[in-house]
């Protein structure tokens, strides 16, 4: 199940809490996870436990991290259903997932551990 919220919802640091700041999660994904008030958390909850999680500001998403790639399709797709994803530059980590999703993947060199992604409708716009 996909659940949506922000930081003011009153279950989210239940949830969400020990993924900021946590070493396990910046290790594997090479980012840090910060719970800014202007993002919107789509969350994977399975047994009411989190698997995985997609961060949204303003069309650009901010912070990615799974426990299995399955689940972060799911979340992608919706996400990609409720916003219009002009550009994001996120964790190369799971470059292949954002392919599979529909995404452009940049092969822009300039970050060692990041990407940039486009959803395709927002790509062809950028290069017309």
């Amino acid at each position: 199940m996909i659940v949506k919220m922000t930081n003011k919802h009153k279950d989210f640091y239940q949830y969400m809490g020990k993924f900021f700041g946590s070493r396990l999660i910046q290790k594997q994904t090479n980012d840090r996870i910060y719970d800014d008030d202007d993002k919107v958390w789509y969350i994977y909850l399975e047994e009411n436990k989190v698997m995985a999680f997609v961060s949204v500001n303003k069309n650009i998403i901010k912070n990615i991290y799974t426990t299995k790639e399955k689940y972060l399709e799911e979340i992608l797709k919706k996400v990609k259903k409720e916003n219009e994803i002009t550009y994001s530059i996120v964790t190369n980590y799971y470059k292949d997932v954002y392919a599979e999703c529909g995404f452009e993947v940049s092969k822009n060199e300039d970050y060692k551990n990041f990407v940039t992604i486009y959803e395709e409708r927002a790509a062809a716009m950028l290069i017309d």
